[in-house]
Formats: C-alpha cells, sequence, structure tokens
C-alpha cells in the first residue's frame, strides 16, 4: 500500500467510502467534516462566541475521538483494500474457474457466492458468476447482476468483458423470447385444430 491509502486514514469515515463505496460511512465522514469547521469557526474567527476553556475542553474531546477513528481506520486499512489477501480462508477463484471451465455450472455458482462473500467487489468473479447464471438459464439474474458490476469503480479496467458479456446477454434474452413466442404458437396451432374438432 502507497502513502494514499495511509493519508485517507486522517479522514474519520473517509477510507470506507473511497476504498470500498460503504455510504454507511458517510455520515460519520460529513460530520467530521462540519466538526471541522466548527472548531476553525470558532477557534480563530469567531473566538468570543463561547468561553476559551470549553473551547479548549471541546478540542480535547476531538483530538481523542479523532485519534482513536485514526487508528481504528489504520488497523483496518489492509482489510478494506485487499480482503481476499487479508482473509485466512483460501481463495476458491481457480477452483470455480475450473468448475466452470468444465461447464459445473452449481459447483461454479457455490464457488464464486463464496468467494465474493469475502470480496463482494471482485469483477472476475462477477462477471464469471454473470456468465453460471446466463448458462443456467437465468438471464434476469445475470442481467441485473452485470448492471451493478458495471456500476462499481473497480470494474473500469474490465469494460470490454463487461460489454462482451452483455451482448451475451442480449443474444439469451432474444433467444428466449423467440422461443417463448414458437411455444404459443405452436400451443395456438395445437388447440385450434382440437377446437375444430370439438
Amino acid at each position: 500500500m502507497n502513502s494514499n491509502h495511509y493519508l485517507t486514514c486522517l479522514w474519520p469515515g473517509l477510507p470506507e467510502v473511497w476504498w470500498r463505496g460503504q455510504l454507511a460511512s458517510l455520515p460519520l465522514a460529513i460530520g467530521f467534516g462540519a466538526l471541522l469547521n466548527l472548531f476553525l469557526v470558532l477557534g480563530w474567527l469567531y473566538p468570543d462566541w463561547i468561553p476559551s476553556g470549553l473551547f479548549w475542553m471541546g478540542t480535547l474531546i476531538g483530538v481523542v475521538t479523532w485519534g482513536y477513528f485514526v487508528l481504528r481506520n489504520l488497523r483496518g486499512l489492509a482489510e478494506l483494500i485487499h480482503p481476499r489477501v487479508i482473509s485466512k480462508a483460501p481463495d476458491r477463484f481457480p477452483e470455480a474457474h475450473v468448475a466452470y471451465l468444465k461447464g459445473n455450472w452449481e459447483l461454479a455458482e457455490e464457488l464464486l457466492t463464496g468467494v465474493l462473500a469475502i470480496e463482494p467487489r471482485d469483477p472476475p468473479a462477477l462477471l464469471m458468476l454473470c456468465a453460471v447464471y446466463r448458462q443456467l438459464s437465468q438471464v434476469d439474474h445475470a442481467a441485473v447482476l452485470l448492471s451493478e458490476v458495471s456500476r462499481l469503480e473497480v470494474s473500469d479496467a474490465w469494460w470490454v468483458e463487461i460489454e462482451a458479456e452483455r451482448k451475451r446477454i442480449r443474444r439469451a434474452l432474444a433467444q428466449e423470447e423467440s422461443s417463448g413466442e414458437e411455444n404459443s404458437s405452436s400451443a395456438a396451432d395445437m388447440t385450434g385444430p382440437q377446437a375444430a374438432a370439438a
């Protein structure tokens, strides 16, 4: 990890929002910014608004709280950025890849679900799961998952694969629609003569 990773730890809530997109930490980051602005306004622009003793006591509490969040961010930074490396669970992605190549879709889905439980924003695993859903004729699930994958900033480098999978899903949807129309027309043809004979 480089220094940019560690710099985000100085702002409470920022590592979770920046590196993982966890919006649950956004109120903490906004609250820290508001308190920092309040500190600057009350300390230097309008120091007469509150007594100096109260200001410095609040500053001390704020610095201790800020230090706690910085230490917590530093401890959890590696897990935020590289959760699969830090996890004690084995990396099952190669096994999922082998199962996919062998056409064992159910096993591939199970293994990929386990991989994504550790790292839910892993583009290769997400794209392979889209392909598994498509192979299992769950094209709607594949389309929804692919739209979520394309919105992740970590998947920007995978845009070629995303577009290729999008084309495959469109073809599969078109085939489903055409086979549905053929089935309905053949059912109508079969009921027509039976109704005429009756």
